[in-house]
This record gives C-alpha cells, sequence and structure tokens, in this order.
C-alpha cells in the first residue's frame, strides 16, 4: 500500500522547457489525497518558489525543499538541516574563485547573489523566480544557510565538478543538479524523505518516488517503488528499478489499481 509519493520537480514534472506545472497533475493529486495518499514535492527549489507552482493544492501537500534541507508538511516546518556558518563561507570564497562560476546562498525565503554576469541575476529572478537579495558580503547574511549552489551559465564542466566533489564531498553533500547547477547541502532527499515519513508515521515501504537527476538517487534508493525519467543517466535508472516518461500516467495507473480494489 502507497501512502507518499515523493517527486522531482525539473526535469521530473517540469519537462521539456516548461515553467508551469500540467493542471491535470493537480486533480490526480486531489484523487489521491481522497485515496490517503500524500503527495510530496521533493526538489531543489526554494519553498516559496515550490508554493507558487503547487499553488492549487500547496496547503494540503508536503515539500521537500532545497534538496532536503527544509522539509513541511501542510504549510508547517516537519525539519530544517542549515549548513555549517564557517565551511559555508569557506565554500563560497571556494566557488567564487572558479572561473566562470556564480554562487547562490538560499535562505528559508530568498536568495543571495553577488552576479558576475548581469544574465545571471536576470535567470534567478524571472526564469526561476526566486527572490533574490544582492549580497556584497556573504558572512552579513544573518539567517542559517540552508544551501549554497555553484551555478555556469554555460553549463557546469566536468573538471568543475570533479574538482567541487574532491574538495568538498567529506564534508557536505555535493549533487549535479540539472546541467548548469551543483548543490552543496548537509541534507538530502533521502534523508528528509525519512524525517518525512517519521512525523507522518508511515513507513518507507509504503512510499513512492519519482526523479530524473543525481540529486534524486538517494531518494529513489529509498523509496519502495522508484521510477526514473526515461531520459536520466544509467546509474539513476538503476538505483529506482524503473523508468517512466511522465509522472502523470504512473499516478493515475496507482489510482486506477486502487478503485479496481474497491470494486
Amino acid at each position: 500500500m502507497i501512502r507518499l509519493i515523493a517527486s522531482d520537480v525539473d526535469g521530473t514534472l517540469l519537462q521539456n522547457g516548461n515553467r508551469e506545472l500540467n493542471p491535470e497533475l493537480f486533480s490526480l493529486i486531489e484523487r489521491l489525497e481522497q485515496k490517503g495518499i500524500i503527495f510530496c514535492a521533493a526538489s531543489g527549489r526554494q519553498y516559496p518558489n515550490l508554493k507558487r507552482l503547487f499553488a492549487p493544492v500547496w496547503e494540503r501537500i508536503a515539500f521537500i525543499s532545497e534538496n532536503g534541507a527544509l522539509v513541511t508538511h501542510q504549510g508547517k516546518n516537519i525539519a530544517v538541516q542549515p549548513m555549517p556558518r564557517q565551511e559555508s563561507l569557506e565554500l563560497i570564497a571556494d566557488i567564487l574563485a572558479q572561473p566562470g562560476c556564480e554562487v547562490q546562498v538560499s535562505g528559508k525565503e530568498q536568495v543571495y547573489l553577488s552576479p558576475r554576469n548581469p544574465k545571471f541575476i536576470d535567470h534567478i529572478e524571472n526564469f526561476v523566480k526566486n527572490k533574490v537579495v544582492l549580497q556584497e558580503d556573504f558572512s552579513q547574511i544573518e539567517e542559517p544557510f540552508l544551501k549554497i549552489s555553484a551555478m555556469m551559465m554555460d553549463g557546469i564542466e566536468d573538471e568543475t565538478l570533479e574538482y567541487f566533489s574532491r574538495r568538498w564531498a567529506q564534508k557536505l553533500n555535493v549533487a549535479l543538479a540539472g546541467s548548469c547547477w551543483v548543490d552543496f547541502t548537509v541534507a538530502n532527499k533521502a534523508q528528509a524523505l525519512t524525517e518525512l515519513c517519521h512525523q507522518l508515521n508511515i513507513s518507507l515501504s509504503e512510499t513512492a518516488a519519482f526523479g530524473d537527476n543525481y540529486n534524486d538517487m538517494e531518494m529513489l534508493h529509498m523509496a519502495k517503488y522508484a521510477w526514473a525519467m526515461g531520459k536520466a543517466d544509467d546509474v539513476i535508472k538503476q538505483a529506482a528499478g524503473r523508468t517512466c516518461s511522465r509522472v502523470e500516467p504512473v499516478l493515475q495507473s496507482i489510482l486506477d489499481a486502487l478503485e479496481g480494489l474497491e470494486q
């Protein structure tokens, strides 16, 4: 019996450059809720950003935001996993020392930028639609750091990803999140899913998950039932064990199976 379904957003629910979710998803979420199944959006995005995306249903679902650093359910915080301050400042300096790299620091309601390229702030404000605060000195940020991200406008280069992994993977979770981003957190989506299930008294054997990228791998491996997007790398498909081209038809098949049992 599935009682909770967690899905990544970018590259999973949002594909082919789409910026808004398929309205079909909201009706499926409502039908799942009627069957006692909680839907959870699990993303590297900020919580306010996800609330906007899921506006018709946000008060009734769960969110794993910032790659697991913040977990909420029905508008209430379940868990927060901030990053250590001194290591975070060292990481920021390291990112800024890499040619072509921009840095984004995520707080709970906004992101902090010190952009080198004007296109970066335009992308964050108008495409990603995060609330942006320009910050020359990141040490002056008063709120906890939930996530730090390195971004390269033309895509993360292999040697850059290898450098960050070699330098920081022993201290922080380092995950490729789309072609242009490397995310650094203390938490990951699997830890967040575990905490959410614990708080809601749901067994991990009663969970399903969807994802497409390396920041989804632990969650896909942990959930009882998991699907990777067909375009995902093979290692992600192996973690999931199943593939699909879109989430919505799988949700429909789950509902069909439940309704069949009720007849």
